[in-house]
């Protein structure tokens, strides 16, 4: 049990730095180019430091509410909700309004309205919600993020960074309904006689790889984008925060990423023999590498002795020439499930980081 836990946690937490920075011009004061599927950050300028995020807050309180299971049920608008200043989806106090449409409102319009309508309904008030939030962040890894509100308005302990933001679009991009969320062009409530148009002209307009995101902006904040861009397979994250230039922003880090970089499949899901025995992979592992990464990736596999067995059969790691790149595990037999589930939930509680 005890080696187990120790491998998986090694997998998690083993660094995956891309190259040298480029000298991408961008705009923003905080970014980062992210691989979706394996974390490896590919660029970054001062991506770890926190800072007010606006809008972007919603991609937190998007998951979570999708996550609820709640999307079909009805929600009574509050007062408090129509209240809330900003940007709007115009609810009316007291209309009830499946929470699947409050979604596509927060995410396509940035209702700050819809914001505090979800947070009551899932939540059961804006505090409580708020205390989801946070631990929400904590389970991710989000280290360098603190939440006060669902909607992102300006507030002295509301904040994340454009690393923890990646972090956050990455596991969100796993989940099916969000992916349909915050790819749709637009929505129609049939509370509503027109559709909501989806304010992330990136998706609309400027960037045809692009397939997810959220913009944002307070005057304190600046403009704050996260957005995601697949192309050949290979899914990309891309933030950041205080861009004047946000736009073409996330278009530079795209096409340097996706011209430099492939994702390339180190491991296979299933059984392999190697000197005569059989092992067994439990997924697949993809990274990005570029050509002359490929061309050094070195791969060792390391036996662990029979007294540390618990049916983990070693760990292979992965290295760029000299400099290591990423460690996973390796086992005799394929693992019983309901074990690994078991295992995977003490990290979670042990260490607040995902596991995806």
């Amino acid at each position: 049990m005890i080696s187990l836990i120790i491998s998986l946690i090694t997998f998690l937490f083993f660094p995956l730095k891309g190259q040298a920075n480029p000298n991408l011009g961008v705009s923003a004061e905080h970014a980062v180019l992210m691989d979706s599927e394996s974390g490896r950050v590919l660029y970054e300028k001062d991506a770890y430091d926190s800072s007010l995020i606006a809008s972007t807050t919603k991609i937190m309180t998007a998951i979570i509410a999708i996550e609820s299971g709640k999307l079909d049920e009805e929600v009574k608008v509050s007062g408090r909700a129509v209240r809330t200043e900003g940007s709007s989806i115009y609810l009316t106090e007291g209309e009830k309004i499946p929470l699947k449409d409050l979604v596509f409102g927060l995410m396509l319009r940035s209702g700050n309205d819809s914001a505090v309508a979800i947070a009551e309904h899932v939540g059961g008030s804006v505090e409580g919600f708020t205390h989801m939030m946070n631990e929400k962040a904590e389970w991710l890894g989000m280290n360098a993020s603190h939440f006060e509100n669902p909607h992102g308005l300006d507030g002295e302990t509301h904040y994340s960074s454009a690393y923890d933001l990646g972090l956050l679009m990455a596991y969100s991009m796993k989940n099916d309904t969000f992916r349909e969320v915050t790819g749709s062009d637009k929505y129609r409530s049939e509370n509503r006689d027109y559709a909501w148009m989806n304010k992330n002209k990136l998706l609309t307009k400027y960037y045809e790889p692009t397939n997810g995101g959220k913009t944002g902006f307070t005057k304190k904040a600046g403009r704050t984008l996260v957005s995601s861009a697949e192309r050949d397979g290979m899914e990309l994250i891309a933030v950041t925060l205080n861009a004047p230039d946000d736009w073409n922003d996330h278009q530079r880090m795209y096409e340097w990423g996706f011209d430099h970089f492939e994702s390339v499949q180190l491991q296979k899901q299933g059984a392999i023999k190697a000197n005569g025995e059989t092992y067994y992979i439990p997924r697949d592992v993809y990274v990005p590498l570029s050509l002359s990464e490929k061309e050094d990736l070195q791969a060792h596999f390391y036996k662990y002795s029979t007294e540390q067995n618990d049916n983990l059969a070693g760990v292979a790691r992965y290295s760029i020439g000299d400099s290591p790149l990423i460690e996973t595990s390796i086992w005799d037999e394929r693992p019983p499930q309901s074990f690994v589930k078991e295992c995977l939930t003490f990290i979670k509680q042990l260490s607040g980081v995902a596991v995806w």
